[in-house]
């Protein structure tokens, strides 16, 4: 039984599987709270473990460690998506509490399953396929023909234009299959209606850029399919979007359902340079984004906070990742919300409530601290300026090695207009600032 194994939870706190900067960012809040926090990862020196209760010292995979973390605390929680579900299956089933559920883990840790699922519930993505619909490279020369995907009602999605989010029909036939007398294919062996650059996808493991890559060429197109196991890829058309939004949103166990403000986002070399809160948007796309959050959220049972990053653009408001954790664009919500992302996640993971998150600023700006060119000296004394700046505050996560374009912290400056142009405006001045002091890299990474 459950309580056998995991006792009352208010003694025993709750368990977090990794220790890197999100973990750290946990442990963090966990402390404010006074609730314990057990922590499972491999490096002794990560971010989290000096915050930690007690700490497993063990592969994020390692499931009888999970179960030792288990007997530690009254529910588990992840750091990030990457865990071995089918290895954690027997202790869900022997009555390890892991929130969220393994079963609303399953279709999100899996871009293709990710996918399918918003097809299912007609929520907007960029047109899609599977990367194996188009054949091997031995046959893409481009192809003769295109057979249809495997579900092809989930393959892609289409809009009009003028309506921000509107319910997607099923694909035609004609979209990925030629009708008589027409072409057999698009550019380059591409889907009808498809053309090049489009992005390919890995399923899983991908972050920062890592498994994504934006594809200019059949010759690309091809190298790819040489180099990979296409089952293991999709392929999206390449979205002509106007900004990157992002949402935050969060559900408890009792159901109730909350979401943080929309923010903006922008991205270097597929890494998230800086986030704006809250994003100059209307009533109306802001109620948007929070309905596909609430129906995605409670579709599958969701008790934890998930993170939804969104382009907006000619083609509409569109899902193009789904986090099933903390995220990178919510760590404004330290300073700048009544409660952070954080702080809701341990108190859902403990088994309280959520609290209705809410601004206590005009606005505020996050920026990412990457590993760049400078040395050792150079950045420590950047750190020490940064940490002068008004009304901003600096978080360095304290991680072994500063490989270029790695995450090595982030600044936080909190806003004070309240006109959206004029914030936007104060924004881009706090931005030349802190990249005057702290510069991205100044090369390309791998």
């Amino acid at each position: 039984m459950p309580s056998q194994l995991h006792g009352s939870p208010p003694a025993l706190g709750i368990g977090i599987v990794g220790g890197g900067q999100l973990a750290l960012m946990l442990a963090e809040a966990a402390q404010e709270q006074g609730v314990a926090l057990h922590l499972q990862t491999p490096g002794g020196v990560d971010p989290a473990v000096g915050l930690a209760t007690t700490v497993l010292q063990a592969q994020i995979g390692d499931a009888s460690a999970t179960l030792e973390l288990s007997r530690r605390c009254s529910a588990i929680s992840f750091e990030n998506e990457w865990v071995d579900l089918d290895a954690l299956a027997p202790l869900a089933e022997a009555g390890v509490v892991f929130l969220p559920s393994l079963e609303s883990l399953g279709p999100l840790v899996d871009k293709r399953q990710q996918r399918e699922l918003l097809g299912r519930l007609s929520i907007p993505t960029p047109r899609w396929l599977p990367l194996n619909a188009l054949g091997s490279a031995a046959t893409f020369q481009p192809l003769a023909g295109l057979e249809p995907p495997s579900n092809p009602a989930a393959a892609a999605n289409f809009f009009d234009s003028a309506v921000p989010w509107q319910v997607a029909s099923p694909v035609p036939a004609s979209a990925v299959a030629p009708a008589e007398g027409q072409p057999s294919q698009g550019e380059g062996g591409l889907p009808l209606g498809w053309s090049f650059p489009v992005v390919a996808k890995a399923i899983r493991g991908g972050y920062d850029g890592k498994g994504t890559l934006i594809l200019r060429s059949t010759a690309e197109l091809g190298r790819l399919l040489a180099q990979v196991d296409p089952a293991l890829w999709i392929l999206e058309e390449f979205v002509a979007f106007e900004r990157e939004l992002a949402l935050v949103a969060c559900r408890d166990r009792a159901g109730a359902v909350a979401c943080y403000p929309l923010v903006e986002t922008h991205q270097h070399h597929q890494v998230c340079n800086w986030v704006l809160a809250p994003a100059q948007a209307s009533h109306g796309l802001e109620a948007m984004a929070h309905n596909m959050a609430a129906s995605l959220l409670t579709a599958l049972d969701y008790v934890g906070v998930l993170s939804i990053e969104l382009f907006y653009g000619p083609a509409g408001l569109l899902i193009n990742e789904l986090a099933p954790r903390t995220h990178n664009s919510g760590h404004y919500s330290i300073e700048a919300c009544s409660i952070s992302q954080f702080a809701q996640q341990v108190r859902i993971v403990a088994g309280q409530p959520l609290q209705a998150p809410a601004l206590t600023a005009a606005g505020a700006l996050m920026v990412n601290l990457l590993g760049n060119d400078n040395g050792e000296a150079e950045r420590a004394a950047a750190l020490t300026t940064l940490a002068t700046l008004p009304q901003a505050t600096l978080h360095w996560y304290g991680k072994q090695g500063s490989a270029l374009g790695r995450k090595l912290g982030h600044i936080t400056v909190l806003l004070q207009a309240t006109d959206p142009e004029e914030r936007s405006r104060e924004a881009r001045q706090r931005l030349e600032d802190i990249r005057t002091i702290w510069p991205l890299p100044a090369h390309d990474w791998a």
